[in-house]
Order: C-alpha cells, then structure tokens, then sequence
C-alpha cells in the first residue's frame, strides 16, 4: 500500500475501533520493528541523496569558481528546510485542513504537535512512528528545492536563493504534497505517485525552467568555456544518488514487503537502462560516449521510475528507463537551445521530462499483480495530475521570483558573476 492511500486506510481502521470499545484496548496496532527498522534506514538513504549526493553532483559540473557556492546551496537548502518542516511544512502537507483538506493540510501538527514516541503512522497498516514518517518526508521535502538550484546554477544571490526556497517550499511543495499523499483532490482522483515523479520531479523541474526564463542567461554564455571543472566529483555524486534512490522508492512503500523488494528492482532496472539509452544515443548523435551522459542518463531513468516503482513489473521499468534516457537526452542538448533558455544543469531536462515521461508512464504500464491499486492506472488520470502541477508550480514560482526581482534582486552584479560566486558570495575559494 502507498503513501496516498495511507490516510484513508488509517482512518478507517481508527473508525473501526471505535466503534467497539472493548476491542479497541486488546487488539490496539502495535508498532512494526522490522517495518520501522527499515524507514529508519530509507530516511537515510534520501538524505544522503542531498548530502552529499546532489551537492557533489552539481558541484562538479559547474565552473571551479562556483564550486564551494553550488554546494553550499544544497547544504544550506537541507538546513533551511529541515527548520520550517519541522515549524509549519510537515502540518500544512500531512495534518487535516477541515473545510480545505483538499487544497491544504492545517497547523495542528506545527511544530510537531501532538507527535509523541508512542503516535504510529498508517495504525493497522504500516505501524510506524509517526516521527520516522515525519523526517522521512521531510528528507523529501529538502531533496526537492536542492534539485531547482541546478537550474540557476552560477547565478543567483545566495540571499535570493534562501528566501526564494523557503517561500517555494511552503506556498508550493507542501500544497502539491498534500494534494496527491496528504489526503488532497490529485490523490482522490486517482492519481499515481508512488515516490515522487508529480511531488518531486515534475514540481522541481518546472520551476526550475521558470527561474532559467526569469533570471536569463549566465554572463558569457554561448561564447565562454562553461564545462564542469570536475567531472569526478560528478561522478560520486551520481552514485550517492543511484544508491540513496532505493530509500527513496523502496522507502515509499513504507514497509519491510515484496512491494518494497519490486520497487528497488524496477529503480535498478530503470537507473541502468536509461543510463545505457543516453549513452548510446550520445554515441549516435555527438559520436563519443561522455561521463556526463551516462550519469545524467541514469539520473534521468531514476527520476522517471519514482511515480512508477510501486506500480509497474521490471519490464514496465525497462521500458520506462529506454524512454526516459533518450528523451531526456534530447530534452537537454536539444530543447533548451532550440528555445533559447539557460538550464545551467538541466534540471528541466532531466527532472521536469523525466518526471512527465514517468508519470504518463505510469498510467500505461501499471500492473495490478504488483499492485492492485494499478487496475484503475489511467494515462488520462495522470495528465491531469501533471497538468495541476505545472500550472500550480509554474504560476507560484513566477510570482515569487518577481518579488524578489523587484526586491532585493536575483543576480549578483555582472562583476561578480563573471568573478565568480565563490569568493563574491562566500569569501572564499578552492585552492
């Protein structure tokens, strides 16, 4: 069973005991060591995606003089976010929000309100600590803003940056979050998203196409040299990604089960497949195989396969992998010239495609012998879906860039971009 479901089946199950009080003291859930053994180990897995995961992968592909600053921000995002999880983000995404439950969750659960060590998520289903939930969410919720940076990346304010993301992240995540695994209209309809292809990857990747058209090009892009300074690090980076994946989707069924089991199969399927469909695709197009192809390729796969993993068999997985790397490619070398826009580190490319190609995906491919709650899988359910996410996500980012352009401004001054956002933002360089 999935996240999106959970809600629904703990109240009924709350409900039932209810209604028979004599039962509800000797049969009361009792808490599920195996399952909270391995969500305890999932949540790391995620936050390690972030750090160092992302933060290498970024980082290695930007210029040396904007190193340090690209891996500051996705430190900096996991700091800033944990903070307002914890105060606001987790209630306003996973609490009741009485007449608006379904565009917004409430404040009850602020500041972990009425969490205790004995509170289980999903009574008679999953029986976890509602805490192990709310961090595991949580992880989450610091992956997806960290993911926009790479958009932007080289040339935005550090202080535009963080007031940027914790607005994103709570007049944008944590709505959608709640519309399709909080208990909200998408999951109602219908909607599949097992990990976060729709949550994650659709919302990150627009609203990183948005900050790319709101902030324009980086200084001397088309006529200077702008390739990775380290493509090792991207490398590493790459891989902490790959393996802290399996927490991400394994982890979202939320339990120690043959689900959990299929979905890292089909993540593993999905990640090298996509990985060798770039690649090859690379090989044809440019004529030589690169590093960061073949990397970018499986992040793409990984990306497409998180609304899917819980829903499709290993070959559903395959073909959602084949997809994705060869989309995904073109969507990145391809698209972003052909429109003119400057996505430093393709987070469109790879995560608003990806995530499109695997939530369409999903409707297609979804297998009721995996999952039963695929039978009702529709390709026009899941457009919906995506179309909700990208008017949302579109139209708050715009806003919120604006005000800040309007404000304190986005980019640093063309000096100091061109000088270098480590030494102009932080003070400091890489020897």
């Amino acid at each position: 069973m999935t996240r999106i479901h959970f809600r629904s089946a703990a109240l009924a199950v709350f409900a039932g005991l209810l209604s028979s009080a004599p039962a509800f003291a000797q049969d009361a859930p009792k808490l599920d060591t195996g399952n909270t053994a391995w969500m305890l180990t999932a949540t790391a897995l995620v936050l390690m995606m972030t750090i160092p995961g992302l933060a290498l992968f970024y980082g290695g592909m930007v210029r040396k003089k904007n190193g340090l600053a690209t891996v500051m921000q996705s430190f900096a995002v996991c700091c800033l976010v944990t903070v307002l999880w914890f105060i606001v983000g987790y209630s306003l995404a996973f609490s009741d929000g009485g007449g608006m439950n379904a565009w917004i969750g409430g404040l009850s659960k602020s500041f972990f309100s009425g969490i205790t060590v004995s509170t289980l998520w999903a009574p008679g289903v999953a029986n976890i600590p509602e805490y192990v939930f709310a961090i595991f969410q949580m992880t989450f919720a610091i992956i997806t803003p960290a993911l926009i940076a790479g958009s932007f990346a080289e040339r935005m304010k550090f202080s535009a940056m963080l007031i940027f993301m914790a607005a994103w992240l709570l007049l944008v995540y944590a709505p959608i979050a709640h519309w399709v695994w909080g208990g909200g209209f998408l999951g109602g309809a219908g909607v599949l998203d097992f990990a976060g292809g729709t949550v994650v990857h659709i919302n990150a990747g627009v609203a990183g196409l948005m900050c790319a058209l709101v902030m324009g090009k980086r200084e001397g892009y088309g006529t200077v040299n702008m390739a990775p300074h380290n493509l090792v690090y991207s490398v590493i980076g790459a891989s902490l990604l790959w393996v802290g994946w399996f927490g991400f989707n394994a982890g979202s069924e939320l339990a120690a089960d043959g689900l959990a089991g299929a979905a890292m199969v089909n993540t593993q399927v999905a990640a090298a497949a996509a990985g060798l469909a770039w690649m090859f695709t690379e090989w044809l197009v440019a004529k030589k195989p690169s590093v960061l192809g073949i990397v970018s390729g499986a992040v793409a796969g990984l990306v497409a396969v998180t609304p899917a993993a819980g829903f499709v068999n290993p070959t559903g997985a395959f073909v959602i992998g084949i997809a994705a790397g060869i989309l995904c490619y073109f969507a990145a070398v391809r698209l972003k010239h052909a429109f003119g826009y400057d996505d430093s580190l393709d987070a469109f490319g790879v995560h608003g495609i990806g995530g499109i190609v695997g939530a369409l995906l999903t409707g297609l491919l979804a297998d009721p012998a995996i999952n039963p709650l695929g039978k009702d899988a529709s390709v026009v359910t899941q457009a919906y879906g995506i179309v909700f996410t990208i008017v949302w996500t579109a139209l708050v980012s715009l806003i919120i860039l604006y005000v800040l352009k309007a404000t304190i401004g986005l980019r640093p001054s063309t000096q100091e971009e061109i000088e270098g956002l480590d030494v102009t933002q932080h003070g400091e360089v890489v020897p």
